[in-house]
Parts: structure tokens; C-alpha cells; sequence
């Protein structure tokens, strides 16, 4: 199979069409050595030495991810923040970055912690406003730019390609956290992206099984060398059942992605307006900020996540997820099933989640299902 005749759906469900050239078998092995034998004299021909840099298990989700991805290259971490970090980490002491107000919080934590203590200079701005990184932008020093859209948790939208030019302007490079909006709904790299991430423990893998992170270059230059010798240096690679679980994910990544916004979509437009519901924040309602721009640069559809604002503030906001019955009150987002967290709680001090907000992962289950336990929850705590 060409993956270039075919539609992205169906290169992700054959997984390129690789089939096992001793077996003949369509779904790969699990390569689990951790080393590989020299020639006689003292070279490695099969091209693999050690596992931390030549795992065969990475190859076949590596190549799926690149090709979804359209990119130069692709490599696997052992998580998300493995992979965001990495990139942080082939920067130099002293450098600038700029990066979101609104992102994922174990991220900005550590920019804000470690980074910053190891030597980095962190800016964090709006990141709806082209105009606030145009502003923080120091040329010459700026060498990285990282953007999240659509931004955990709250769902605002980023301008990749307005973004992308800003940051080149100035001669730094820009890396998209695009877990949420997944390859089936954004390609950044076409945007103007320099670098994509994606906490695959999230939708790639989409079954909650999985802890696995990846990186896909635009171009296979020396910071992509020098981020492939930090995922090497510092062991930060995936295991290789990992691996082979996250291939088996995303081949039905085109059925699920799809399945979750449709619900996400009915869900959202069921609680604009609710009488126990303040806000709902989903980037896929009309009128929703950022609502042009994320149709503009996804594919059609807004995401399986959003959030929503309980009146009564805090103390309504987790009654109502202490008595939902279908949902699940756990952390972490783009499986199977539906989940719901009270952010703010999970985050702490310095949290941009409003204390009456809600998350929600949407999953598989029937979506009035869903709808018909969140109403259930806002009756209960109605009554209190």
C-alpha cells in the first residue's frame, strides 16, 4: 500500500499496510531484546545497537505518526512530558521561551520550576492574542515558542500559522502541544509548525492502557539530532509493549476522534444555556471565542474535550461530580470513556481553571447516555 494513494483514514487503519516479511502476519511483532548482535568484524549492519536508540518496536507507530503528521521524522518517549521536556532540554542555559498562560499545568509547572532553575528564561503570555507574542518575542534570544491548541483546560485556540510567523521573525522556532486536536483534526507542521508533540497516552492510544509521549519534525536538522540524543542520553523512551499498544491504538484513531467531537458537540450545545451551567467552554459552540479560528485550522470538528462552568461555584461544581454514575472521576483525557475532574483541585495555586469548572473527556458511550447523567448529577445537587 501507498500511503500517498490513499486517505489518512485508512493509512492509520492499515498502519501503512506493513505486514511481517517472515510470517506474513498484519499485526507486527513485539520486539522485546534490548540489545543486538555485532557483525565479525566489531560494525553493526542491521543498523540497531541498544534499545534506547534502535527499538524495532518503535518503527512501524514512528512511520504512522510522521505519515499522519507529514513530517521529516517522528520519535517516541516514554510520555508526554518525556517528549514536551526533551525539546526544552536541547536548549541552552540562558535562552528564552515563550509559552502559553493556559496549557497543561504539569508542563507549565516545570517550566516554571526546574527550567527556569536550570537556566531558561520562561515567558508566559495570552496565548489568543498574536499581539502578546509578537510583544514578548526578544529576537536573537527567543528560540523556542510552545503553543497548546486547544488549550487544556479551558479550550482557547491558538493561530498556529499567525503564530508560526512571529516566531521565525524573530529566529526561534514554534512546537505545538496538538494532543487534544489529534492528526485527524490539525497538522500543524503544514501550518507553519516546526515541531508537534502529543501526550500519546491521551487520544493516539485512546484506551487508558498506554503512558507514551511523541515529537514529529518539519525538517530532520541538527535541534531534531540534538533531541533524539537527549531521548537517548536521559533513557527517556517508551517501553516496547507501549510501543505495540500505541500502534494498535491509533489504527482506529479516524473512528474514534470522530465518534467523541460528535458527542462533545451534542453535549456542549445541551448545556449552553442550562439554568445550573454558567459557562459552557467548547471551542465548536458558535460564538464560543476562538469559534472561526479553530474552524478555520481543524478539520471540521472541535474536539471531544470542554469544559463547564457550575453555578454555585466550587463547592457545586464537585457535588456535581461526586454523583455522576456514568462519567468517571478520573484524571487524564481521550479514552474510551467519558471522565470528569474538578481542574482546579487536581492543579492547585496558579491554576487558570475556575474553581466552578468541570472537565470533560468524552468517550464512546451513547451520547444522551452522557448528557442524561449530567443532568441527573445538576438535579441532585439542586436539591442540597
Amino acid at each position: 500500500m501507498d500511503p500517498k494513494n490513499v486517505k489518512p483514514a485508512s493509512a492509520a487503519a492499515q498502519a501503512l499496510g506493513w505486514v511481517d516479511e517472515k510470517t506474513r502476519a498484519i499485526s507486527p511483532p513485539l520486539h522485546t531484546a534490548t540489545t543486538y548482535l555485532r557483525d565479525e568484524d566489531n560494525q553493526y549492519r542491521s543498523g540497531r545497537g541498544y534499545i534506547r536508540a534502535d527499538n524495532p518496536a518503535f518503527d512501524q507507530a514512528e512511520a504512522l505518526l510522521n505519515h499522519l503528521e507529514h513530517g521529516a521524522g517522528a520519535m517516541l518517549f516514554s510520555s508526554g512530558m518525556a517528549a514536551a521536556t526533551a525539546v526544552f532540554m536541547s536548549l541552552r542555559p540562558g535562552d528564552h521561551v515563550v509559552a502559553p498562560k493556559v496549557m497543561y499545568w504539569g508542563l507549565r509547572k516545570w517550566l516554571q520550576g526546574f527550567a527556569t532553575g536550570w537556566g531558561l528564561r520562561v515567558d508566559l503570555v495570552d496565548a489568543t492574542d498574536p499581539a502578546a507574542f509578537a510583544q514578548a518575542m526578544q529576537p536573537g534570544k527567543t528560540k523556542l515558542v510552545w503553543i497548546e491548541t486547544p488549550a487544556n483546560p479551558t479550550w482557547v485556540i491558538t493561530d498556529i500559522a499567525a503564530t508560526a510567523k512571529i516566531a521565525h521573525a524573530a529566529g526561534a522556532r514554534l512546537a505545538v502541544d496538538s494532543t487534544v486536536a489529534t492528526p485527524v483534526l490539525s497538522q500543524a507542521l503544514l501550518l507553519g509548525a516546526d515541531l508537534v508533540m502529543h501526550a500519546a497516552t491521551k487520544y493516539l492510544n485512546g484506551h487508558s492502557d498506554v503512558l507514551a509521549g511523541a515529537l514529529v519534525t518539519a525538517r530532520d536538522d541538527d535541534f531534531w539530532q540534538q533531541i533524539k540524543a537527549v531521548r537517548h542520553d536521559m533513557g527517556a523512551v517508551a517501553g516496547s509493549f507501549e510501543a505495540w499498544l500505541l500502534l494498535r491504538g491509533m489504527r482506529t484513531l479516524f473512528v474514534r476522534v470522530p465518534a467523541a467531537c460528535r458527542s462533545a458537540e451534542r453535549i456542549a450545545a445541551h448545556f449552553a444555556g442550562h439554568p445550573r451551567i454558567m459557562a459552557v467552554l467548547y471551542p465548536g459552540l458558535p460564538g464560543a471565542p476562538g469559534h472561526a479560528l479553530a474552524a478555520e485550522q481543524m478539520s471540521g470538528s472541535f474536539g471531544g474535550m470542554l469544559s463547564l462552568r457550575v453555578k454555585g461555584g466550587e463547592a457545586a461544581a464537585i457535588a456535581v461530580a461526586a454523583q455522576v454514575q456514568l462519567w468517571k472521576r478520573a484524571t487524564s483525557l481521550g479514552g474510551v470513556e467519558s471522565l470528569i475532574e474538578h481542574r482546579a483541585s487536581v492543579e492547585g495555586a496558579g491554576s487558570p481553571a475556575p474553581a466552578d469548572m468541570l472537565r470533560l473527556s468524552v468517550g464512546l458511550e451513547d451520547a444522551g447516555d452522557l448528557i442524561a447523567d449530567l443532568e441527573q448529577a445538576l438535579a441532585g445537587n439542586r436539591k442540597q
